[in-house]
């Protein structure tokens, strides 16, 4: 049995370099921007100037060439901090509803040497912007983006060669309007009537349960590289006892030959291995393997991998950029969700970028706030709901071992028409790029192409196919999923995905107040799901709104004990199925966040275990006690994690 088990092992080793070759062989990559010797950074955050194109077709800016002079010389512009949401910087209720094209810009003096070296290569890159982006340097195109939450980044060293002794001036339009085949989708309302609306009154309708906030939402920058430069890197780990693999690619632009060193680097600065070939594999003995918090007592373990490129030719330059690796395996079987062949349960969150006056802004207190609230509460992994977070968050998740289902922006996709082929088309290239950016992420164990999608629509089956066999070719090293409401009989997508991801809101939305309820409901639900498809199953939404300090008793629905009720009678149902085969449970939500207005939300979701401002809710305690308790049964915790209370 042994020797069949370590035959099995190596195998899937072999399997797993086998696919490697043949997948994730992108046009190009998007590495995270690293300063080294060779590469030099140059934030762009702060204020830039700020003006909403107010006309009625939303269109002034673009009759005009707004992006052809500075921006105030067009009208009336304000201040406007990036990364940030515009929505709630301003007292202006309008611009907090805005939905149409606005301008950001910003001028900027690039280093002499920047212009001057001919061997330096200057990159624009933007981290995200919400939702369709066009950028000029100069008055010139230089870039065109349809999609948020996504990085874009564009070469600008013949803009800046034009006028060199000139500032850069960069513009930035920015479209939060969504269609039928945008991701998320959305529709444009127009009301037509004059007896009730005034002239080209119109909204935007979603079909989604957050604000849909808008603008230049994660840094802006600007970086250089060699003109022969390292443009990607993918790597694939395995082990095989105490030795580790990690199967790498690296990608090179600019010259036709170069040479290169890759170093495999431990956290003491030590070279563990080294290679002088653009692909291969690199053993490591006696590896330290990438553990999920509270799995290990030495978490989020990352080895940190230098590529040294040297130009062959006429030039001598060198181009050096370090990539960090964490070595770890993933696999799914009918009843088990496998980290490093060892079985691994959810217990963690769901969550939004959303704060006050931020909205989805990226914003580093904020994020260092959220890890220490997380690691407070015990919790092991969150899900990134409805979208890509920014890569500083999954970067922290990497050193924290904070586990991550990566989820793409297809949430609301409510509408027959939104299941066509020009947005089947747009959903592809959202899947190429969030995997080319977050493919070397050791936290990312899964990929998720949507969220609770109208599955039983006739073309959903065709649809979830095509998109789920896309996505595990490019990569088929992570399992895949989609989330779904609890009506296992209409889903049209399982049948396609690795694992089960749920939703349900027994006793809230569906026989609200009914408490009783909820234990046959949710057993029913999973006996259900896992009879039908044999898949293991994760809860990735429960929960109920609660009002910050609203109590009573009997527990009435948006008061703190009834949320506490509902989490707990979901609990003793968990507790029954994770040793069969459940295998997580992501509370909804981490925090309160904010919606659209509506008679159903009352200054936005309270489903939070903390409120929007991070202080925590009853039903944190709750959680606080249950992850820990959960954590501590596994057996591989040190002693002083035993005893949260010391953290």
């Amino acid at each position: 049995m042994a020797r069949a088990a370590q035959t099995s092992r190596m195998l899937r080793v072999l399997w797993l370099f086998a696919a490697f070759d043949a997948v994730l062989l992108l046009d190009n990559g998007m590495l995270f921007p690293r300063e080294s010797s060779s590469r030099e950074l140059k934030e762009l955050n702060g204020l830039w100037a700020f003006r909403a194109d107010r006309s009625p077709n939303r269109n002034q800016g673009f009759e005009e060439a707004w992006f052809k002079r500075r921006l105030e010389e067009t009208g009336p512009v304000i201040d406007m901090p990036v990364p940030a949401s515009y929505n709630d910087i301003t007292q202006d209720s309008t611009l907090r509803d805005f939905v149409g094209w606005v301008w950001y810009e910003r001028e900027v003096v690039a280093p002499a040497h920047w212009i001057t070296d001919e061997g330096t290569r200057v990159v624009l890159r933007v981290g995200s912007a919400h939702y369709y982006s066009i950028v000029w340097v100069n008055g010139v195109k230089v870039a065109e983006h349809e999609g948020g939450h996504l990085p874009f980044e564009a070469e600008i060293n013949g803009v800046l060669h034009e006028k060199p002794t000139t500032p850069c001036r960069i513009t930035i339009a920015v479209n939060n309007t969504l269609t039928l085949n945008t991701l998320p989708p959305g529709s444009i309302q127009y009301m037509n009537d004059r007896t009730m609306y005034p002239d080209g009154f119109f909204v935007q309708n979603t079909n989604f349960d957050f604000f849909n906030y808008a603008g230049i939402h994660r840094p802006v920058l600007l970086y250089t590289t060699p003109k022969t430069y390292v443009d990607d890197i993918t790597v694939v780990t395995d082990f095989f006892d105490n030795t580790g693999f990690v199967r790498y690619n690296v990608s090179v632009q600019g010259a036709s030959s170069a040479t290169l060193k890759v170093t495999l680097i431990d956290k003491k600065g030590q070279c563990v291995v080294s290679s002088n070939t653009p692909s291969g594999v690199l053993k490591v003995t006696d590896v330290n393997l990438w553990w999920p918090y509270l799995m290990h007592e030495n978490p989020g373990y990352l080895y940190s991998m230098e590529v040294r490129l040297t130009a062959v030719g006429g030039s001598s330059s060198e181009d050096v950029y370090t990539l960090p690796v964490g070595i770890r395996t993933v696999k799914v079987t009918s009843t088990q969700f496998l980290i490093n062949n060892k079985p691994f349960y959810f217990h963690g969150v769901n969550k939004h970028e959303d704060s006050d006056f931020r909205g989805k802004g990226l914003d580093w207190p904020l994020i260092v706030k959220d890890f220490n609230l997380l690691k407070w509460l015990g919790a092991n992994s969150f899900r990134t709901s409805h979208y890509p977070y920014a890569e500083e968050i999954l970067q922290m998740c990497d050193r924290h071992g904070i586990v991550v289902i990566d989820e793409c922006p297809g949430v609301g996709i409510k509408d027959i028409r939104s299941f066509g082929n020009a947005s089947l088309a747009h959903h592809l290239t959202v899947m190429d790029e969030l995997i080319r950016r977050d493919k070397n992420h050791p936290s990312v164990v899964m990929w998720s192409v949507a969220n609770e999608p109208a599955a039983e629509m006739p073309p959903a089956e065709l649809y979830f196919k095509t998109l789920i066999k896309h996505t595990k070719s490019l990569d088929p090293t992570r399992p895949v999923t989609f989330v779904s409401d609890s009506n296992y009989a209409r889903d049209k997508g399982a049948p396609f995905v690795d694992v089960i991801c749920v939703n349900s809101y027994f006793s809230w939305y569906h026989d609200p107040g009914h408490l009783e309820v909820i234990s046959i409901q949710l057993n029913s639900q999973f006996d259900n799901w896992h009879g039908k498809y044999q898949k293991p199953i994760i809860q990735s939404e429960y929960g109920a709104d609660a009002v910050p300090g609203v109590h009573s008793d009997p527990p009435m629905m948006f008061t703190e004990e009834y949320q506490k009720l509902v989490l707990q009678i979901y609990h003793n149902v968990f507790d029954q199925k994770r040793k069969q085969y459940v295998v997580g449970e992501l509370i909804w939500n981490f925090a309160d966040f904010m919606t659209a207005q509506g008679i159903t939300r009352v200054v936005g979701n309270k489903k939070g275990i903390f409120t929007r401002q991070r202080q925590p809710k009853s039903a944190a305690f709750i959680l606080k006690e249950r992850y820990w308790r959960l954590a501590n049964e596994t057996g591989r915790l040190p002693l002083w994690t035993k005893y949260p209370c010391s953290l």
